[in-house]
């Protein structure tokens, strides 16, 4: 089924000024509700289910971990990275070029970030078990990520029944809770201003994630794993002569 654009560059950039950077410059993170419509929205989560039932979710990875390492009391997601280039990816292809536009919207009125690129999409299961992710901070380490980007595919989600909120801890104001429900999309800053967690999901939890880097942060990024790489390669080499 062909999906149909009803998004205009206008709206995009009424909702970039109107609603996304002035909320992110503000308090920090903004959510906007019915991004995609009801139509496209059931297109979309419905190739993540067939992705879930596929058993393309693998256990999501803890930083620094090793394969078979423990996770299940910090996180306790399944996931899959695609580009939206993948057969059956079509409509996450068409909420990436949406999330794309955007933010291009916003480029140039974020401080002072330069944002060129992105992340791959990282599509998320929570199996209902009562899993979630514990409080952490997306870019701790000045890794590159400037604003992560989340939209959630949860038909008739009850807070109360299913937990499964995304708790925010915004540096020194109040705690925010989000809940994760159908076609809403949520963005916030990625750096250590913006703590969250997953409180644990007691029913089937989707979700779709991508990070935009900023470029000169990216940049020196690269660099310092360039130069640690290079510098543990030498240190290597002089033990095994």
């Amino acid at each position: 089924m062909p999906l149909i654009q009803h998004v205009t560059d206008s709206d995009l950039e009424r909702l970039a000024l109107d609603r996304v950077v002035p909320s992110l410059l503000s308090q920090g993170f903004c959510y906007l509700d019915e991004f995609l419509g009801e139509l496209v929205g059931d297109i979309l989560l419905e190739q993540v289910r067939d992705m879930h039932r596929a058993e393309m979710l693998q256990d999501g990875r803890l930083a620094g971990s090793v394969p078979g390492a423990p996770r299940r009391n910090i996180r306790g997601d399944k996931i899959a990275w695609v580009s939206g280039a993948e057969r059956g990816c079509e409509a996450i292809n068409f909420l990436l070029t949406l999330i794309d536009k955007l933010i291009s919207k916003c480029a140039g009125r974020l401080e002072k970030k330069v944002i060129r690129e992105r992340s791959k999409a990282m599509v998320a299961c929570y199996p209902g078990n009562g899993a979630g992710y514990v409080r952490h901070v997306d870019n701790p380490s000045a890794d590159g990520r400037c604003i992560t980007c989340i939209y959630y595919l949860n038909r008739n989600w009850n807070a109360k029944e299913h937990g499964g909120v995304l708790r925010i801890f915004p540096e020194g104001e109040p705690d925010v809770d989000i809940e994760p429900l159908f076609d809403r999309l949520l963005l916030f800053w990625s750096d250590r201003r913006n703590p969250h967690e997953v409180q644990p999901s007691y029913a089937t939890r989707y979700a779709i994630t991508v990070w935009y880097f900023d470029s000169e942060e990216r940049a020196e990024a690269k660099r310092r794993f360039r130069d640690l790489t290079a510098s543990t390669r030498q240190s290597s080499g002089s033990t095994c002569s």
